[in-house]
């Protein structure tokens, strides 16, 4: 039995049946992405390829963290700080973690407020989301620099195993890279919605499309991803 399909035009096609159908819809896009705008379906495949490269990562940090015969370091030393006297493990990277999974909150409401139309509320809940992310990565600089200080180097390291350092600074630097380019998108996002581009429907500079809310949901779903992924480096890396 034939089924039919709208085309650009509005009119109507026949859509053959069986494996045909199928290959007929991926190919034309007409059930794979329905209702889905372009820059959320993009937005979705760059996260998934994004997701293959952490994976990578982290698969060859367990694989070097196994298969070494030299011990490794100690987390809950070698990221301890001294406060008051005080050695206190992980309080550092407790902080950090804190401070982003409560980035992925106000980057929720922000895109609640969004489809409101809300304009303020959405701008303030970015900007906010902006300097949670910022003194992330403030926090996350502190780290490397006392790191770097204590002679943590990509190729050795005063503690243990040599790959530490190499996987540390990669793992650690190719998310703080992430979380920096989310934070100056996330100002330039802020800023179209103060001047109220998506109320007006200004076309973006990059771009001729018309400008909506949907970019801040857009914005968010990259944020969440990023907030994601330090869960596993922080469970894989910091309390293994």
């Amino acid at each position: 039995m034939l089924q039919h399909t709208l085309v650009e035009s509005g009119e109507t096609q026949a859509r053959p049946a069986g494996w045909s159908g199928v290959a007929a819809d991926l190919s034309s896009d007409q059930r794979a992405f329905k209702n889905v705008s372009w820059g959320k379906a993009m937005m979705w495949i760059f996260l998934l390829s994004d997701t293959f490269i952490f994976s990578c990562f982290l698969i060859a940090y367990m694989t070097a963290r196994m298969s070494t015969t030299v011990p490794w370091p100690i987390p809950s030393e070698v990221f301890a700080l001294t406060i008051s006297g005080t050695r206190l493990p992980l309080i550092l990277i407790a902080i950090m973690t804190f401070v982003l999974i409560s980035s992925s909150g106000t980057m929720a409401l922000a895109v609640n407020f969004g489809y409101r139309r809300n304009r303020a509320a959405t701008a303030a809940l970015l900007v906010l989301t902006a300097m949670l992310g910022a003194a992330f990565v403030g926090m996350q600089a502190f780290e490397w620099t006392k790191l770097i200080h204590e002679g943590v180097r990509p190729w050795s390291n005063p503690w243990g195993a040599e790959q530490f350092g190499s996987t540390f600074f990669m793992i650690t630097g190719f998310h703080g890279t992430h979380v920096t380019f989310g934070v100056i998108f996330l100002l330039i996002v802020a800023r179209k919605v103060w001047r109220g581009d998506f109320d007006q429907e200004r076309r973006g500079f990059f771009t001729s499309r018309k400008g909506n809310y949907e970019s801040v949901e857009i914005m968010g779903l990259y944020w969440h991803f990023v907030d994601l992924v330090w869960v596993f480096i922080f469970a894989f890396f910091y309390l293994w």
